[in-house]
């Protein structure tokens, strides 16, 4: 039988003090209701004792059905010469309505005398009279025991003295906070033996990365003994961040044997990621370990060759078990077994002695060494592997553009674009204005082309960016435009080079339309 690990979430309180993450009371809530889907057993819901918004969360938290996961209030523990009755934060923690509350206290000497400006007896005063009279209240407690292995550095035998008067005064779980982030995996291993064998409560563990050891940590602490995790989703928090529960689940459950979720959920990993990255506003970061976009993403031709084969060749696992996928990837690197790949990918029929691939491979080195980048543009590489191969019919051509900026001191500037395509006999003069030269351009285009090819107007750009290739030119320097667009079923992005910038989106531009233009055909 597996050994579980209970999972406690605190994206929401913890996550959110990293730099870039703010979130709404909604926000929050939807969150709360994604990890209570995904069986999370503790998730915290912020500090009610500490700003208006965390207090909002909790009020409307009670209209949630939340029945998978225990909402958990966090705060400290009383002020010093005050009773845990009549401290304010401590009553903010029983008003949140939550059955479980997190609360704080200080394990390093240094913060009592030096930070809190109390006596040591005091700060555990502080930590025992606080959780016996939440446990009083009725409450589960989890003590978190800030700064815990910086204080057992300094001082091992104060440090397990405030742990005891934790568990004296009815902590359910203790928590060691590797709170500055450096303590190494082996010495966490020792500290967390040496707390097992002295309390009888369950012990877990709470690492910041600010060395890079978060999940490190935490995978030494549970190997030692400790049968409780905290983490963020993704990774966020102060400074270098959290533990991210992602490769937490990842490694405990699929490498090491563990229990942390129903296997089920594993499916739903990494859609869990980019949901909180969505609600966050954060982009996903593709290389984050099993849930990235370049997770499973293959690049040289030898490493392709050999997963055409057998996949296990160069992964570690098979990418849908956490519900991602394998992605084989095309550039100046690549070989044949790439671009056979991808095209099977495309359903694009290739000549079968190898003389296509040959060519796109060329091509594709050609034009990479000018400053295209295909593996981040897959539009414009089914686009280019169809033109190779003479199996696609340009819809339109274009038979020139103008686009004119004014300005004067007076106001914003303006932009006009205008432009003259011909479709198949028929020719079409349009002009638009837009809020750039770029946009303007857009626009004329979209609008030229909307009477030949109406579904056009269901497409929406989702991102554009513009990078500078070499510097050394300056403001002449080559660019490299790369525009993201969408339709009601698909993201798919293109990509144009030139040294003039409008050239280079009108590159971007018309492969993201003629790849709108070409799949529907294809779909059909």
């Amino acid at each position: 039988m597996r050994t579980q690990i209970t999972l406690y979430d605190t994206t929401l309180r913890d996550g959110t003090q990293g730099e870039q993450v703010n979130l709404s009371a909604e926000d929050k809530l939807r969150i709360a209701g994604k990890l209570n889907d995904f069986c999370i057993p503790y998730v915290e819901g912020g500090w009610p004792g500490s700003n208006p918004k965390d207090a909002r969360f909790f009020e409307i938290a009670h209209t949630a059905d939340l029945q998978k996961t225990r909402l958990t209030a966090f705060g400290s523990t009383r002020r010093a010469g005050t009773l845990p009755r009549e401290d304010r934060n401590v009553d903010a923690l029983l008003r949140s309505g939550v059955s479980t509350v997190t609360v704080f206290g200080k394990s390093w000497n240094l913060h009592a005398t030096e930070i809190l400006g109390v006596s040591l007896k005091e700060n555990l005063n502080m930590i025992r009279e606080t959780v016996a009279y939440l446990r009083g209240e009725g409450r589960e407690v989890i003590y978190d025991a800030e700064h815990f292995f910086d204080g057992f550095q300094a001082d091992p035998a104060y440090a397990m003295e405030t742990l005891r008067a934790a568990e004296e005064g009815g902590a359910h779980t203790v928590v060691l906070c590797d709170t500055n982030g450096g303590t190494m995996p082996r010495r966490v291993g020792e500290v967390v033996e040496r707390v097992m064998g002295t309390l009888q409560v369950p012990i877990g563990m709470h690492a910041h990365n600010d060395c890079g050891l978060a999940l490190a940590n935490s995978l030494a602490a549970v190997e030692s003994g400790a049968t409780m995790v905290q983490g963020t989703i993704n990774g966020y928090g102060e400074r270098c961040g959290n533990a991210d529960l992602i490769s937490v689940i990842g490694n405990l459950q699929m490498k090491m044997g563990y229990f942390c979720v129903p296997d089920e959920k594993l499916k739903a990993l990494t859609e869990l990621s980019r949901y909180v990255s969505e609600v966050a506003n954060i982009p996903p970061f593709n290389q984050r370990p099993f849930v990235g976009k370049s997770a499973f993403a293959h690049k040289g031709g030898v490493h392709v060759s050999a997963i055409r084969k057998n996949p296990r060749a160069y992964e570690h696992l098979n990418p849908e078990q956490v519900g991602n996928r394998r992605r084989v990837l095309v550039s100046d690197m690549s070989g044949k077994s790439n671009i056979e790949y991808k095209a099977r990918e495309m359903e694009i029929k290739l000549g079968g002695n190898g003389y296509d691939s040959r060519r796109i491979v060329g091509e594709i080195k050609r034009l990479e060494d000018e400053g295209y980048e295909f593996d981040v543009a897959e539009g414009s590489l089914e686009l280019l592997i169809k033109k190779v191969t003479g199996q696609f019919k340009d819809p339109f051509t274009l038979e020139s553009f103008r686009v004119t900026t004014e300005k004067n001191r007076s106001g914003p500037g303006t932009c006009q674009a205008t432009i003259k395509i011909s479709v198949g006999e028929e020719e079409e003069i349009t002009a638009a204005e837009g809020d750039g030269p770029v946009n303007a351009l857009d626009n004329a285009l979209r609008k030229a082309l909307t009477k030949f090819f109406p579904q056009i107007g269901e497409m929406g750009l989702v991102d554009f960016k513009v990078r500078v290739i070499d510097g050394r030119g300056g403001t002449a320097s080559k660019v490299r435009v790369q525009i993201d667009s969408r339709d009601p079923r698909e993201i798919w992005s293109t990509i144009g080079v030139s040294e003039n910038i409008i050239e280079a989106s009108w590159e971007a531009l018309v492969d993201s339309i003629e790849y709108k233009l070409w799949k529907d055909t294809k779909d059909l």
